[in-house]
C-alpha cells in the first residue's frame, strides 16, 4: 500500500456507494473542510512564493505553471484568465500541461511519465534567473513536473512545487515547496476532488498576490481588466462612478476620453487632473494606480 495519503483509502467513505444522494453529496462537503486546514499550514510558503515571484516578474520575469492530468489543467485555466482579469500577456504567465493543449480537452494522462518531452518545451524558452517554475503535482513525484523543476534549477530558475502529500521528492528539490495535505480522497486515488480544488485556490492565491503587487488592483477592483465585452465596461464605468463619486454618464465620457484606460481614467477622475498627468505619474508609479495619487498630491504641496 502507498503512503501517500493522497492514494489511501478514505474509512470515512468507503460505504459511499451505499448511501442515499443527499447522504452522499453532504459527506462530499465535510471531507472538503480539510482543503482549508490544509493550506493554512503553507500559508507561510505561499506568501514568500509570491514575494519571490514578484520580485522577478518587476524584472521582466516570466511565470511557467507545469503540470499533468487535472494539476496541468487547473494551471491552464489559472493562467488563461489572466489575461482578462488583470491584461497580462499570455508570453509572460504560460501554462504547460503534459501531452500538450490538447490534453486540456482529451485525456492523455499517459504523458505524465514523459521527462524529455517538457524539457524540450521549456528549452524553447530560454529560461534566466528572473524566471519561475511552478510544478504542480498531487503526488509530489509525477515525473513530466519533476524534470521541469530540475531544468528550471539548471537555469538558476525559481523553483516552487504545489503537492499533496508530506515529504515530496518534488518538494526536495523546490526552492519553495507547498504541500497542502488535504488527506485521503472521497473516491481513492482521484485527486481531482480534494487535491484538486486545494491547487486551484493555491495557484489563485499566488497569481493574485503577484498581481495585488504589480499594482493591478486598487482597493479591492480589478483596474488593469480588459473590457473586452459590454459586461466589463459596465464594471469599469461603475467602478469610476462609485469611487469617484460622479455619476456614470460622466465615467462613460471619462473612459471615452482616456481610450478606455480604466486606471488612466481611474486616475483624472479621482484626482481632477489631466489625461497628460495621469499618463505621468502613473508611468513614475510604475502603474500602481495608489502611488501614483500620492506622489502627484505630494507634488501639489
Amino acid at each position: 500500500m502507498s503512503d501517500k495519503q493522497t492514494e489511501a483509502i478514505n474509512s470515512r467513505t468507503v460505504d459511499i456507494d451505499e448511501r442515499s444522494t443527499h447522504e452522499m453529496i453532504s459527506l462530499m462537503l465535510k471531507e472538503d473542510e480539510q482543503i482549508v486546514s490544509g493550506i493554512a499550514p503553507v500559508i507561510p510558503s505561499i506568501a514568500a512564493a509570491v514575494d519571490q515571484i514578484y520580485r522577478r516578474w518587476v524584472r521582466g520575469g516570466r511565470v511557467f505553471v507545469v503540470g499533468a492530468g487535472t494539476s496541468g489543467r487547473i494551471g491552464m485555466l489559472d493562467a488563461v484568465e489572466l489575461g482578462p482579469t488583470f491584461s497580462v500577456d499570455p508570453n509572460r504567465w504560460i501554462a504547460i500541461i503534459a501531452g500538450g493543449k490538447e490534453a486540456m480537452y482529451q485525456p492523455l494522462e499517459e504523458n505524465e511519465d514523459d521527462t524529455k518531452k517538457v524539457r524540450e518545451e521549456l528549452a524553447g524558452y530560454d529560461l534566466t534567473d528572473v524566471d519561475t517554475i511552478i510544478g504542480i503535482t498531487a503526488s509530489g513525484s509525477t515525473p513530466f513536473v519533476m524534470s521541469a523543476i530540475e531544468l528550471g534549477n539548471d537555469k538558476d530558475a525559481f523553483t516552487v512545487s504545489i503537492s499533496n502529500n508530506e515529504k515530496t521528492p518534488v518538494s526536495a528539490i523546490s526552492r519553495v515547496p507547498i504541500e497542502a495535505v488535504t488527506g485521503p480522497e472521497v473516491i481513492r486515488g482521484s485527486t481531482r476532488l480534494k487535491a484538486g480544488t486545494a491547487q486551484k485556490m493555491i495557484l489563485n492565491m499566488i497569481s493574485t498576490g503577484v498581481m495585488i503587487k504589480a499594482g493591478k488592483v486598487y482597493q479591492n477592483e480589478m483596474v488593469d481588466m480588459k473590457l473586452i465585452n459590454k459586461k466589463l465596461e459596465k464594471r469599469a464605468v461603475s467602478m469610476i462612478s462609485k469611487l469617484a463619486d460622479i455619476d456614470e454618464t460622466k465615467a462613460q465620457d471619462l473612459l471615452g476620453d482616456n481610450e478606455n484606460n480604466l486606471k488612466q481614467a481611474l486616475f483624472v477622475s479621482l484626482t481632477e487632473s489631466t489625461k497628460e498627468e495621469a499618463v505621468y505619474f502613473l508611468e513614475k508609479a510604475e502603474q500602481h494606480l495608489k502611488k501614483a495619487i500620492q506622489l502627484y498630491y505630494q507634488n501639489q504641496k
